[in-house]
This record gives C-alpha cells, sequence and structure tokens, in this order.
C-alpha cells in the first residue's frame, strides 16, 4: 500500500506541476497577444498619423509652394587689386531654389578654381567669396535661383581697381565712409578743359572700340572730381555687357566690347561740376558685318520686348538698310532661355512686319530674343540680343500686398485668399482685340472677378461671321496669360471670338462675343519724304535736310543715301533710322560731287525713295571766324607796347586773311582803331601817344 500510495503521490506531483506549467505557458501566450496587439494597434496608429501629416505637409507645400523671390539683392563693389570681396543675396522659395552664380553670363564652378571662389549657402542667404580679386575680376556678376515654380535673377558689378606707385590701397575694412560721395556729387568749381577731343569715328560691327577724350581738370584732387557721364543721342548709358565707362588719370572713356548697329548714334561727354557742364560730340557710324551669305541682309537692331505675360510676349525690331542688298521679305524671331545656349526659332515662316508675338513661354522663365532677316539671297547675322524678360503676370504683383512688421518680418496677402474658395470659376471680360495685322490677331481680356486660389488657364474660340460655328483655337494648349495671338485667318474674312476660363473644377461659360474683327495691315507704309536740299558743311562733310512725309504715322526715321554724281552707285550713309529730317552725313572726299535722296521706314517697311538732291561739290563752308585769343603783353619801352596773340580756334572754313586792333584808355569805354590796313600776323607794336 506504501508502495501505491507512493505512486499515486508522484503522478499527482507530474500532474500539478504540468497544469501549472500550462497555465503559465497560456499566461504567457494571452500577454504575448496582448502585446503584439498592442504593438499592431500603435503601428496602425502611427501609420495613420503619417499618412495624415503626410496629407497635411503635401497641403502645406502646396499652400506655400512658390516661385523664387530675390529679397535682398546683390549690391555693386569697388575694391582694389589683391582684396577679397563677397557678393550676398537673400532669396526664398519652395522647394528651396538652387542657386547658380554668373560671371558675365558664364557659369562660375567654384570646384574647377577653388582658390578664387568660394559659395556658401544658409537659411537663404547666399554668398560668392572672391579671393584676392585682380583686375580681370572686374565684371558683371549674376545669381539665378531657380526651382520647378520659376526662377529669378539678380546682378551687381565687380570693378577692380588699380592704384598708382605711390598711391596705397585702403585696408580692407577701414575705406573712408564718405567715398563714394565724391563719385557721385560735385561740391567744388573745377576748370575743365578737353586736351584731345574723339572726332566722327566709322566701325564696323563685331569690332571693339574706345571713344576716349584727354582732360585736364583744375584744380586737381584724389578724393574729389567732376563727373562724366556719356549719352547717346541724349540717353544716359551705363556700365552693362556691351558698354564699358572710365573716368581717372586726366581721360574719360567709353569702350565698346562688341560693336551692333544698335551703338550707332550721336555720343556726347558731359563733364558735370558744380560751375556747369562742359561737353564735347561726334557721330559713331557702324557699318554692317561682312554677309555670311553673299546678298544677303544687314541684321536687324534695336530688339524690344513688350506686354510681357505667363507665356506672351511681343517683340519689336527695326529693320536694317537695304541700300546694297535686295528688300528684306522678312524675319525670323529666335528665343533662348537665359542661363542657357539653346536658340529655338519661333516662327515658321519670315513675318513681314517689326512686330511677332511670341507665345508658348514657360512661366517664372527669363528669355532673351534675336532676329535675324531675310531676302532673295539668304538670311541675315543675327541681331543683338534683348534685354532678359520674365514669363509673369504683372497683375499678379497688384494681386498680393506686403506688410512689413517688426524686426525685418513681413506678412503677404493674397487677393485670392480673401476670395475664398471658387470652384467653377466665372467667364473673363471686356474681351477685344489690342493688335491687329494681316496675318494674325492678338486678343486681351480682364480675368473673372473673382477668380478664386486656383489657377487659370483660357480656351479661346473663333468663328467665320455668318458660318454660324465655333472652332477652338487652342485645343491642345491651354493659355494662361490674358493675350493670345490667333493666326492661320483667311485674308478678307471677319472673325468674331469668345474665351472660356477653366480651373481644376471646370470650365466657365463663354464671355460676350467680341465685335466683327478682319485681319489687316493697321499701319500703312509712309510716304516719301519731300523735296531734299544739301548744303556745304565742311570739307569732308555735308547738310541734308527734308520735308516730311505727308504720311508719317509711327515712323521709325528716317535713311540717307548718296551717290557720286554720274556713278549711278548708292551708298548709306546712316545703318540705324534717325528721328530728324536733318542729318550730317560724313565721310566724303572734298571737291567731290555728290547727290543725296532719303527714305522713311516703319514697322511694315520702307517707303520709296526721295526725289534726289542737287548735286554739291563737298568743301568747307564760309562762315565768320572765331575771335583770337590770349592776347598777351610781349615788350613795352615807354614809347610803344608789343602785343601778340593766338590765331581764331575756326577759321571759317577759309585761311584768315589778318587782324584789325582797337585799343581805350583804361579809364574811357570809347574804342579806337589801331591799323587802317590788315595786320597779317600775329604780333604787333603799337607806339604811345
Amino acid at each position: 500500500v506504501t508502495k501505491t500510495e507512493s505512486y499515486t503521490y508522484i503522478g499527482e506531483e507530474k500532474r500539478i506541476r504540468f497544469a501549472s506549467e500550462l497555465s503559465a505557458l497560456e499566461k504567457e501566450i494571452h500577454t504575448a497577444r496582448h502585446r503584439a496587439r498592442e504593438q499592431l494597434d500603435r503601428l496602425a496608429i502611427q501609420r495613420m498619423v503619417e499618412e495624415n501629416m503626410a496629407m497635411e505637409r503635401h497641403a502645406v507645400e502646396e499652400r506655400i509652394s512658390r516661385a523664387p523671390e530675390i529679397l535682398v539683392r546683390l549690391r555693386s563693389h569697388t575694391v582694389w587689386e589683391k582684396m577679397s570681396v563677397s557678393l550676398c543675396f537673400t532669396v526664398q522659395g519652395f522647394p528651396t531654389p538652387v542657386v547658380q552664380w554668373y560671371k558675365n553670363e558664364e557659369l562660375i564652378t567654384p570646384a574647377s578654381d577653388p582658390a578664387k571662389y568660394r559659395v556658401e549657402s544658409k537659411y537663404g542667404v547666399h554668398v560668392l567669396h572672391i579671393n584676392r580679386a585682380d583686375f580681370d575680376d572686374s565684371a558683371t556678376y549674376s545669381a539665378v535661383a531657380t526651382n520647378v515654380h520659376g526662377q529669378a535673377s539678380t546682378n551687381c558689378a565687380v570693378i577692380v581697381r588699380r592704384f598708382r606707385e605711390g598711391e596705397e590701397p585702403h585696408p580692407a575694412g577701414i575705406m573712408p565712409f564718405h567715398l563714394p560721395l565724391s563719385y557721385d556729387v560735385c561740391f567744388t568749381h573745377f576748370d575743365v578743359q578737353f586736351l584731345e577731343k574723339f572726332g566722327v569715328t566709322f566701325a564696323t560691327e563685331g569690332e571693339t572700340l574706345t571713344l576716349k577724350c584727354s582732360v585736364l581738370v583744375t584744380p586737381e584732387l584724389k578724393r574729389l572730381r567732376p563727373r562724366a557721364e556719356w549719352y547717346r543721342d541724349d540717353v544716359l548709358i551705363k556700365d552693362s555687357k556691351w558698354t564699358k565707362l572710365y573716368f581717372g588719370e586726366g581721360q574719360a572713356a567709353l569702350s565698346f566690347t562688341h560693336l551692333n548697329k544698335d551703338d550707332e548714334g550721336l555720343y556726347t561727354l558731359r563733364m558735370i561740376t558744380k560751375g556747369g557742364v562742359n561737353e564735347c560730340s561726334a557721330y559713331l557710324f557702324v557699318r554692317d558685318a561682312d554677309a555670311l551669305i553673299a546678298g544677303a541682309p544687314g541684321a536687324p537692331m534695336d530688339v524690344k520686348c513688350h506686354d510681357a505675360n505667363r507665356d506672351y510676349v511681343i517683340v519689336t525690331w527695326k529693320p536694317p538698310n537695304t541700300t546694297s542688298q535686295s528688300p528684306v521679305i522678312g524675319y525670323f524671331v529666335d528665343k533662348c532661355e537665359v542661363g542657357l545656349e539653346n536658340w529655338v526659332q519661333c516662327n515658321d515662316a519670315p513675318v513681314k512686319i517689326c512686330k511677332y508675338p511670341v507665345t508658348g513661354l514657360y512661366e517664372g522663365r527669363s528669355y532673351i530674343f534675336r532676329v535675324r532677316a531675310v531676302n532673295n539671297a539668304g538670311i541675315s547675322r543675327p541681331s543683338r540680343v534683348s534685354e532678359p524678360v520674365a514669363a509673369l503676370d504683372p497683375v499678379d504683383l497688384e494681386r498680393t500686398q506686403t506688410i512689413h512688421v517688426d524686426e525685418g518680418r513681413k506678412i503677404v496677402i493674397s487677393k485670392d485668399d480673401l476670395e475664398g474658395d471658387i470652384q467653377i470659376p466665372g467667364p473673363p471680360t471686356n474681351v477685344h482685340a489690342s493688335e491687329i495685322s494681316k496675318t494674325y490677331v492678338v486678343l486681351s481680356w480682364d480675368p473673372p472677378v473673382p477668380r478664386g486660389r486656383e489657377p487659370l488657364t483660357y480656351f479661346i474660340e473663333k468663328s467665320m461671321v455668318g458660318s454660324g460655328s465655333w472652332q477652338r483655337v487652342n485645343a491642345q494648349v491651354a493659355v494662361k496669360s490674358p493675350r493670345y495671338a490667333v493666326f492661320d485667318l483667311a485674308e478678307g474674312k471677319s472673325y468674331v471670338f469668345r474665351v472660356l476660363s477653366a480651373n481644376k473644377h471646370g470650365i466657365s461659360d463663354p464671355s460676350e462675343i467680341t465685335e466683327p474683327i478682319q485681319p489687316q495691315d493697321t499701319v500703312v507704309v509712309p510716304s516719301a519724304p519731300g523735296r531734299v536740299v544739301a548744303t556745304r558743311n565742311t570739307k569732308t562733310s555735308v547738310v541734308v535736310q527734308w520735308d516730311k512725309p505727308k504720311h508719317e504715322e509711327d515712323l521709325y526715321g528716317y535713311y540717307i543715301d548718296y551717290s557720286v554724281v554720274g556713278s549711278n552707285h548708292w551708298e548709306p550713309s546712316n545703318h540705324k533710322p534717325i528721328k530728324y529730317n536733318r542729318f550730317v552725313v560724313h565721310g566724303l572726299e572734298t571737291g567731290e560731287q555728290y547727290i543725296f535722296r532719303v527714305k522713311a521706314v516703319n514697322a511694315v517697311g520702307f517707303s520709296e525713295n526721295s526725289q534726289e538732291s542737287e548735286a554739291i561739290k563737298v568743301q568747307a563752308a564760309l562762315t565768320c571766324p572765331s575771335y583770337p585769343h590770349g592776347i598777351t603783353l610781349l615788350n613795352c619801352d615807354g614809347h610803344s607796347m608789343t602785343l601778340g596773340w593766338k590765331a581764331p580756334k575756326y577759321s571759317g572754313g577759309s585761311p584768315i586773311l589778318g587782324y584789325y586792333m582797337d585799343k581805350r584808355e583804361a579809364n574811357h569805354q570809347n574804342w579806337h582803331e589801331v591799323n587802317s590796313s590788315l595786320i597779317t600776323r600775329t604780333i604787333y607794336t603799337v607806339g604811345t601817344f
């Protein structure tokens, strides 16, 4: 029995132990399941929070996304050689803009010259450090900030000065604070004399050239001097990619890095002091460079951009003089994004007038343009490029208001936010033709009010009068600007137009229909100028005057041609249209006989040539000479006085025959003649009485 009880006890102990272990295992499994469930719940909650945060972040980014905006622009610097300079600007935008630096429009890569350049970027502040600047570092520096929404740029000039022997540069950080004032304001009376002047100059496109004057300034002060200003046709010239100004060491100079016909004109140097203005002037003629194809026309000039918007701009230019070539039959317009070298032709067929609406631009990007002329022989060289223009809507600036608060912070309020959520927009208003030509019509309109937060696009529809059907003009590409140029219109037919606005929610009803519009040139070719009269001027120039044409609306100006009598070969005098009906033709042969003719020019083309002038022989005109100067007492012996003087600066076109001398007593006002016959020399002895 004892043995049986022993087995029973052992079995019961095993059962109890097994039950205990099973209970512990079940508890452990329950605890593990609870922890797993808690962990899964936490993961689900975390995933849900992350998804909500991602959606919120995306929504916030959508709201704050914007093209780069320059808050603090680059500032120009003038430094001595071997000094370092730091160029700094501040930009904001989202996503964070990428910044690239350029020197004279060439990309700066700090890795290629780490000893010279170092770039820093922190919290929207971007800095370009130029170490130990030398004279070659004088240039125009620009910074371009870009993100997916657009582009912004700023530029400045860096001038590195060399110092003369015995003149030490100021150490960095202790430049006198008043120094810049001496270059803008003249506090002192100066005597300014031009020792050597620039004269009438003839040059060719593509060349480099410097116009300079030797100037004597009295008194000569290191930190104070007159202000030198250069003008072309009375328009102030500033430092640029094409022109460089210099004044110092007794010389004022204007340098051209690459001449174009845009540079032709009357140049004037004005030395401005507190006592007045001294100036000298002369004309610069710039001939066409040799054509790439024999007989091709010269390059157009004066390319400008107007009415820029989000994806649209109008480009205008002036036509070349084609005295020696066949007439121009049209023009090609090319565009290029700033910072790139990829030129794209905008029009497939040559445009016949000097104006073209360019569409298809990318909003927020900056562009430059050039124009090429076409005749029967071929295509000209390209014109000088236009100034950069940004594809932005100027109205957007009016729809935002910036409020400056303390510590440099500011708040930007947009009318779009105040107008609230607009679902389907209303139709545009005031649809009208802002530009009409024979080949296209430019439509303009006002955006719907209110227009809401969502970006707007537009669709244009046209209908030939009497057809009763409407055709969508821009079915493939939505228009972002409240402007659009409609091409492919039948000649002699009238059209009506309407515009629809759209956003992501839908398309509006059509706008009101325009009045019937017929494509036609609103500007006509000018009539020929009237009578042309040529008069003597100098031994190498002639003054040409003419009567203005009867119809002179929208004139760009006039071109003047000349021909040697009997040669029947005409040459252009000016290569850029002049606005006045009087011109001095230079570069003629003394003693040769010439005839002249004039034609007027506008955006549509050239007038007929005027009637030819009467033949004129080139020789100096006779006028009164200027006065003698520099009268000096050379000797006095008590019985007579010997006087000397300098000949007149201007002889009047003929040799000086002689002089008459007058005298008076110091306390009397009446003058008396000294000699009755001419004095042929610049020295004379007067007897006393």
